[in-house]
């Protein structure tokens, strides 16, 4: 760097300092980019610029990566360790500037032919300041949007509106000794090396700010222009007899309902507010899997967010990550009901779209309605929507809606012009603000509308919510879904798009199961939901705290030894310090006695726990079935023990949306069944598998586990039994038989859970038999007992404590 540069940097460095303040991703580079710190390295920026290079320095000295105005030695000889592709824009031209950036590399390759030994990491860096897109139309916004080597001027207004909102995103390094061993001369291999990073920063740059945003007038022509729209107010005007005016001002009126107002510098202000309600209310965000969706969007995906639906804390709190991984904030499909003053409009102007709950009979709305996702789609927005359709009131994944995925599978018939990957989502909390309201609703009373009086006064009550987790799934790529799963797709006629391929609904019905099972797959273990499962196991609800801290370390090490899934996250602190950390949240009833704590739910809270419980159930579901297996037979073969689960896996996987297949399940099974002997929790004796002497320490833990699915093996004895019985009836009688009953016996026993009644669930199951066929249905629907059924209810009674099988026989 020249003097004069030299003293312009020291001279200006202290107040960009102040006027900045720095966001680093990914925060681990050594595990997620795999960068070694140890090795010489050498950092790659689009565009030469002081306030960019302080930027990185503090970025890089929160990382612990050095200094990039620092020289870097090697072969004897110092050299810099920060390289520009560009020079700003000068004041009166917008041509950009290339730097020697080409001839540098050229030398350095020269230098790896004599020096074979030589590996430098090149670690490129996108710097950006705001996310604004820009408009179609010019103004001062334009003046902020952040361009690729902007002028000296314009650098300055970006930094004093926009320098608190400021990245620093790394990328993966380029091993220059890799580079030096491609084929061509030195200079060709420099030329391509620039070439990629070129590409690499505007892909970076997109994926943080998106697409050029649409004035109103250019999205009111786009869909107006629509063939769908327009025949569907042509048959709007025959049906209605309107006139074609009024038809059209029925689609703008469907368009302005619908479409999303986003402004950025909203999401802006949001970003500042959110950032304040989060320190007041959580403890920590816990991310997982993030650079999942970073490489999506610097591969040029169109990424489509599929979260499961716990809260209306779930729209903010999901953006909110997103935007704080460098990524463009989606455009959110929202219920109609939350499109209410002053709510409604600042969802808009967050990137909300709304939907209505039904789209039956009318089909202009649903031509408007599909053709804004469509071009949403083909624009290059990100776009999230929750496939369950609404909020859980259980805390377990609800059945998939699949409307949403219909028309997401629709477009892409279609063509859009990038990749789609659809994300799926995991969403946990350690408290969630309507778990009361969702057991009222469980209970029969009716949902309360949405209104500014229920915000105001759900932001009042805003405090000591522990921890909230993300954690991103396993992409599903739409076309090669459709390329394993229907071969004639491509084959389909665009032309038409009211009319359906026969294929496309038992594809949608895939995918939608597809996509929660990887949900559940990413599952997030915590504190809460952990003390729940364990304080509900037990036969008071009350446990010592040393009992419970036993527990959460046994199940812990079992998961950590055999886990569940390569997606799952499980709590970085140990067992003690868990506990610890979960019981200062005050959701649990404390106190002391001469021997030590005691851990106990909270008067009429016990149901409330359940809801916590039920995230993570799909978790335990094998453990737990292993050990009743072991606990009700006192002894059984390790053979024995896997046939049982083979058989009742089927209707586990239906219910909880379970990853693995029979085979994965079966194999699970057993690396579960060795590590449960490795800690005690189950012993050998002779060819047998046993449950721990009761006075060994591993004993609670166990007992605990296998009482964990006991509501689950009785609302299975409840619906065989009623069949049973019954030997023949309709669907909608078993259910209603089935609900009567198990609800009787939920105030008999004290069952915690609402759903262990809930119509949908029990419905769940009954699917479950229809498609393993442990039912025989008949011609008009009417359902039959039969020897599979006997054969299953056997086995399931087995697993139920017997006073309930002797109460069901006595119904």
């Amino acid at each position: 760097m020249s003097g004069v540069r030299a003293f312009l940097r020291k001279l200006f460095t202290l107040p960009i300092r102040w006027l900045i303040s720095v966001k680093s991703v990914p925060t681990n580079i050594e595990s997620e980019l795999g960068i070694d710190k140890k090795k010489p390295l050498l950092y790659l920026i689009q565009t030469e610029s002081i306030t960019d290079l302080v930027a990185l320095q503090l970025s890089a000295a929160g990382l612990g990566l050095p200094n990039p105005i620092s020289p870097i030695g090697f072969l004897g000889e110092e050299h810099k360790r920060c390289y520009y592709i560009n020079r700003p824009q000068s004041l009166f031209s917008r041509k950009v500037k290339k730097t020697s950036i080409e001839d540098v590399f050229t030398k350095m390759f020269l230098l790896h032919r004599e020096n074979p030994e030589l590996d430098l990491q090149v670690v490129p860096v996108s710097i950006s300041w705001g996310r604004s897109a820009g408009k179609e139309s010019s103004g001062f916004a334009q003046l902020l949007a952040d361009r690729a080597s902007p002028s000296w001027l314009r650098k300055l207004f970006i930094l004093l509106f926009l320098g608190r909102d400021n990245i620093v995103s790394y990328s993966k390094a380029v091993s220059t000794k890799q580079m030096a061993q491609l084929h061509g001369s030195n200079q060709k291999i420099s030329q391509k090396l620039v070439r990629v990073a070129r590409t690499h920063f505007q892909r970076k740059r997109q994926a943080m700010s998106g697409p050029t945003l649409l004035e109103r007038s250019t999205l009111y022509n786009s869909l107006l222009g629509a063939d769908s729209i327009q025949l569907a107010m042509q048959e709007e005007v025959r049906q209605k007899n309107i006139s074609p005016d009024e038809a059209k001002k029925k689609a703008l009126a469907y368009i302005d309902e619908v479409a999303a107002d986003y402004r950025e510098g909203l999401i802006r202000i949001g970003d500042r507010v959110l950032g304040r309600i989060w320190n007041k209310i959580y403890n920590g965000i816990h991310v997982g899997h993030a650079h999942r969706v970073r490489e999506l969007a610097q591969n040029g995906h169109e990424i489509i967010y599929v979260p499961c639906h716990r809260s209306h804390m779930d729209y903010l709190l999901l953006t909110y990550v997103i935007y704080h991984e460098g990524l463009v904030t989606p455009h959110i499909a929202a219920g109609i009901n939350l499109n209410f003053w002053p709510v409604g409009k600042i969802f808009r102007r967050c990137g909300a779209f709304f939907l209505r709950r039904s789209f039956a009979g009318n089909k202009l709305y649903t031509a408007v309605f599909r053709e804004y996702l469509e071009l949403l789609f083909n624009k290059g927005y990100s776009v999230k929507y929750y496939p369950e359709g609404g909020r859980s009131r259980t805390g377990r994944l609800l059945p998939p809606k699949t409307g949403m995925l219909a028309m997401t599978l629709q477009a892409a018939l279609k063509g859009i012009n990038r990749p789609v990957s659809i994300v799926p989502v995991y969403l946990g909390y350690e408290h969630v603000m309507e778990v009361k309201s969702y057991q009222k609703e469980l209970k029969g009373k009716s949902k309360k509308k949405e209104s500014p009086t229920q915000v105001f006064s759900a932001i009042r009550k805003l405090k000591n919510y522990g921890q909230g987790f993300v954690n991103f799934g396993e992409p599903l790529l739409i076309n090669q879904f459709l390329d394993e799963n229907v071969k004639e797709w491509r084959d389909v006629n665009v032309d038409d798009p009211d009319k359906k391929p026969t294929w496309l609904t038992p594809a949608v019905n895939k995918l939608a199961d597809t996509i929660m099972t990887r949900i559940n797959r990413a599952a997030a273990l915590n504190g809460t939901a952990l003390v729940a499962l364990c304080l509900l196991s037990s036969k008071t609800q009350i446990m010592s705290e040393s009992e419970l801290t036993r527990a959460i370390s046994d199940y812990l090490e079992l998961l950590k030894n055999a886990p569940f899934s390569g997606d799952f996250t499980m709590p970085d602190e140990d067992a003690i310090e868990l506990v610890q950390t979960t019981l200062a949240l005050k959701r649990f009833e404390q106190s002391e006695d001469e021997y030590g704590k005691l851990v106990a739910t909270k008067p009429d809270n016990a149901v409330l726990l359940t809801y916590y419980r039920n995230n993570i159930m799909h978790v335990f579901a094998l453990p737990s079935l292993i050990m009743a297996v072991i606990f009700s037979a006192k002894k059984k073969e390790k053979a024995a023990i896997i046939s049982i689960v083979e058989r009742m896996y089927p209707l586990l996987k239906r219910e909880f949306f379970m990853h693995l297949s029979l085979e994965q399940a079966s194999e699970y099974a057993d690396t579960l069944i060795s590590q449960m002997k490795a800690q005690g929790l189950l012993v050998q004796s002779g060819r047998y598998l046993a449950p721990p002497a009761s006075s060994d320490d591993s004993f609670h833990s166990a007992w605990l586990l296998s009482r964990a699915m006991q509501e689950t093996w009785q609302r299975y004895a409840v619906v065989l039994s009623v069949l049973e019985k019954e030997k023949s009836l309709g669907r909608t009688q078993l259910e209603k038989q089935s609900c009567v009953i198990a609800e009787r016996l939920s105030t008999l026993y004290g069952m915690s859970s609402p759903e262990f009644y809930d119509k949908n669930v029990l419905g769940s199951f009954v699917n479950a038999l229809r498609e393993n066929k442990l039912l025989t249905t008949l011609d008009d629907g009417t359902l039959e007992f039969s020897e599979d059924s006997l054969a299953m209810k056997e086995v399931i009674n087995e697993l139920v404590w017997p006073e309930i099988v002797q109460h069901l026989e006595k119904i």
